[in-house]
């Protein structure tokens, strides 16, 4: 029996079932408690849990169900706004935010991911994104005391079918000179010098669209040609992994083409999901086939090995810990061997000085 009080100008209704969670809502009369009890009792007694329009009295958006997944996290893990995980949700929020979550079904999914799809998204990342939304709903659904559909499970099958999503796989995209040189022109032209320099200050230094976005002046050290990297991507460790990295060739050259500015302590200020929208549209524009942004890096790293350094000196610069993950990086065209024979006889007879190869 729900157990209805008068608390101040309303009335609380309180439903305490052994087995059950307990639930509690407030009215401004006692006759909408005892409707809301009594719906919420029925369900009860019909053996399944209370629906989310019982429980909080209106549909449950699934950006309501979002917003109390992140409230949970801010409890115990947050998410930072520069993460990855918050660029998930703001897509999904995006998305399907104003479907009722309790009813969304497979076919909701496969519309989404079809329009991540057309805006560059790639199986991968619509996979990452479905498995986030489907935790998101398995703990708000707790916390919220409502039963959510599984729908991101049920919606695998058609999903993976339909080619929408897949696993990581190992890209080898790199881009051409040409290609680069065309993406650079048309940024410049088009949103501004600023964005163009950093797509060649990504290539010069291999770095991810975060870390860039989060260089500072003061974090610079102009004697020795570093800068601190803040926050690196580790899977070990997610905060406070800061790294001292080389600015070489034309990165020193394009940190110092930058101007300060009065008030704002980035090198670069843009934000990650405009750098990675406005290469796209680039592309796009172009008629540039699957190139994404974070194929910058790959062609940086790339040409670091290309350039003749060890892999342990690349590490410094990508700030890979584990040496193995610099192998999918190190995508050498066959011809550049050429290059490096050469290179070698060279320093041979340097050496030597003999003057013989």
């Amino acid at each position: 029996m729900a157990s209805i009080i008068k608390v101040g100008e309303g009335w609380r209704a309180l439903i305490r079932r052994k087995g059950h969670p307990s639930y509690c809502k407030t009215f401004k009369t006692k006759a909408q408690a005892d409707v809301w009890a009594h719906q919420v009792e029925g369900d009860i007694d019909r053996g399944k849990a209370p629906s989310a329009a019982s429980v909080m009295g209106r549909s449950l958006l699934l950006r309501d169900v979002i917003s109390a997944y992140r409230d949970l996290r801010d409890r115990s893990r947050p998410i930072p706004d520069t993460s990855n995980e918050h660029y998930m949700l703001k897509h999904l929020i995006e998305g399907l935010g104003e479907l009722d979550a309790t009813v969304m079904t497979p076919q909701d999914l496969v519309g989404y991911c079809q329009m991540r799809r057309d805006e560059g998204a790639g199986p991968y990342t619509c996979n990452m994104e479905i498995s986030k939304l489907g935790t998101a709903m398995r703990y708000a659904g707790v916390g919220l005391k409502v039963v959510l559909p599984d729908v991101a499970a049920a919606a695998r099958p058609l999903l993976k079918h339909l080619a929408l999503i897949g696993g990581g796989g190992k890209r080898e995209r790199r881009p051409t000179e040409d290609e680069l040189v065309q993406i650079v022109a048309h940024l410049a032209e088009v949103r501004g010098q600023l964005f163009a320099d950093v797509v060649r200050f990504a290539v010069a230094t291999a770095m991810r669209r975060g870390e860039i976005s989060r260089l500072q002046w003061d974090d610079v050290d102009r004697k020795r040609r570093l800068v601190l990297v803040r926050d690196r991507k580790d899977p070990r460790k997610k905060e406070g992994n800061d790294q001292w990295v080389p600015l070489l060739g034309d990165a020193w050259t394009i940190l110092n083409a930058q101007p300060q500015i009065d008030g704002e302590a980035r090198i670069f200020p843009i934000g990650e999901s405009t750098v990675s929208k406005y290469f796209t549209e680039a592309c796009r524009a172009l008629s540039i086939p699957d190139l994404h942004f974070h194929d910058l890096r790959h062609e940086g790293t790339s040409r670091l090995f290309e350039e003749g350094f060890e892999i342990q000196q690349v590490a410094l610069v990508t700030g890979h810990k584990d040496w193995r993950h610099l192998r999918r990086y190190t995508n050498l065209r066959p011809e550049d061997l050429h290059g490096a024979v050469v290179g070698h006889a060279r320093s041979r007879k340097q050496s030597d000085g003999s003057g013989i190869a």
